[in-house]
């Protein structure tokens, strides 16, 4: 039974969808990042960088436990894991890793920047708001030409590249973003979001 150690953040929400397309057992462990419960002696011992997910694999490599922070290392060790969610081929698994690598960044830090600077900052910072909500606005640019014509990110399956990105995109309107300027990228969206596991993965932990 793998253990996941998250909260409800676009990174935490990547591991949760993950195992449930995957349909791999696993207990979660609330880090309710808002009463600092990353930083405790126990979660650093798990995650020595404080944040979250986590997870440890009692059947890791070589049958023994195994320890993984990184919501992008997670995605591929768990592809990996079971074979699925990611190509073998190799033109085609870095086709969806340069993807996953687009979101982990660019996608992640620059929308995080604007949940910041939108939702977070102690004080107005116009200039912290223009500059993140531009390079934002670009990169839903970017995604929503590379989606004319096609129904995923990469190889045009289903993978780890979708799953890191869609929860980003689900925090839209914390970006000031209207999806309906974007239509393919909405398109996608709501492709994904119909998926019976995203929904369980979006609601982890539950509460």
């Amino acid at each position: 039974m793998i253990e996941l150690y998250t909260w409800k953040t676009s990174n935490g929400r990547k591991a949760s969808i993950m195992l449930e397309e995957l349909g791999l057992p696993y207990n979660v462990h609330p880090i309710n990042i808002g009463q600092d419960d990353q930083f405790t002696p126990e979660y650093i011992a798990i995650n020595p960088n404080s944040k979250i997910p986590a997870l440890v694999d009692p059947d890791g490599p070589g049958g023994k436990p195994y320890t993984l922070f990184e919501s992008g290392a997670m995605l591929m060790y768990l592809a990996e894991k079971t074979g699925k969610l990611m190509p073998q081929e190799m033109g085609a698994r870095y086709q969806v890793i340069q993807w996953l690598m687009f979101q982990m960044g660019g996608v992640g830090p620059i929308f995080g920047q604007v949940h910041h600077f939108e939702r977070a900052a102690k004080e107005d910072v116009p200039y912290g708001k223009k500059r993140y909500g531009t390079e934002c606005r670009r990169l839903y640019a970017v995604m929503d030409k590379h989606l004319e014509g096609k129904s995923f990110f990469a190889n045009d399956e289903y993978s780890i590249a979708d799953i890191a990105i869609l929860p980003w995109v689900a925090r839209y309107e914390w970006q000031h973003v209207d999806l309906a300027d974007y239509p393919n990228v909405k398109r996608w969206f709501d492709s994904l979001m119909a998926r019976p596991a995203v929904q369980r993965g979006m609601e982890i932990p539950a509460g």
